[in-house]
């Protein structure tokens, strides 16, 4: 009771405004990742999620409240799975790859546009702002907020982006592997999909995988950064 005690007694208006910001960042970023594998799957010949209303932007489409509750504290959750019936795709096989890489790909797209609105804001903000986000003065104002917005909604996408591109069910990497491998190599994976969950969960505990990840996060940002970055200087006349 003590500990819980004192985690209440920590929580204070900033906290709430970062836990406000990491939830609506997550919504936008759970019903951009859905609806690109919707309008995927639609595209490649399965309107089974289009018949669902799957593709939307409005996140209670897509929102599993446990799933989105663990993301918001945990940092690790999950959304509704898009419903995709492999069977009506010209090439299944194929077609469930590319379904599946609709997502992270969704989620590197939405990153740069984050990256580069974060870079723009900060490029035509008043000084005082500029220098509140890098910490040589207290954080406030409205404006801040926005840029930190921008700043949490690029992390979040682009480590969405990585992780879903782990090659372990359920994620959608497990799927893209279905272009490279032989059938009867990915039928035989496929037995153990099931046990996907449990492997990554073990992953997760142990930290086997924050090292991996973080170096591709840092790899894609900084590619992300040196694309956006440039242009959104030229913009501002920075």
């Amino acid at each position: 009771m003590n500990a819980l005690s004192n985690w209440f007694h920590g929580i204070n208006a900033a906290q709430i405004v970062e836990w406000g910001m990491f939830a609506l960042a997550a919504l936008l970023s759970i019903s951009v990742h859905e609806s690109a594998h919707a309008l995927s799957a639609h595209w490649l010949g399965d309107d089974t999620a289009k018949r669902m209303g799957r593709i939307s932007l409005n996140p209670f489409r897509h929102l599993d409240p446990v799933g989105f509750f663990m993301m918001v504290v945990a940092h690790f959750g999950w959304a509704r799975p898009v419903p995709v019936d492999m069977r009506r795709f010209k090439n299944p096989k194929v077609g469930m790859a590319l379904t599946a890489l609709a997502g992270p790909l969704s989620n590197v797209l939405l990153a740069l546009l984050s990256v580069f609105a974060y870079c723009l804001t900060f490029f035509l903000a008043p000084i005082k702002t500029q220098l509140m986000w890098v910490g040589a003065l207290d954080p406030g104002g409205a404006l801040y907020y926005l840029i930190d917005f921008f700043y949490v909604l690029t992390l979040l996408n682009t480590g969405l982006a990585v992780f879903n591109l782990i090659p372990i069910s359920p994620l959608d990497g497990s799927k893209i592997l279905a272009i490279v491998l032989p059938d009867a190599a990915y039928l035989k994976l496929m037995r153990y999909e099931r046990y996907g969950m449990l492997i990554l969960i073990g992953l997760l505990f142990l930290n086997l995988l924050d090292k991996p990840l973080a170096f591709l996060q840092g790899g894609l940002l900084d590619g992300l950064m040196a694309v956006a970055e440039p242009l959104a200087r030229w913009i501002a006349g920075a």
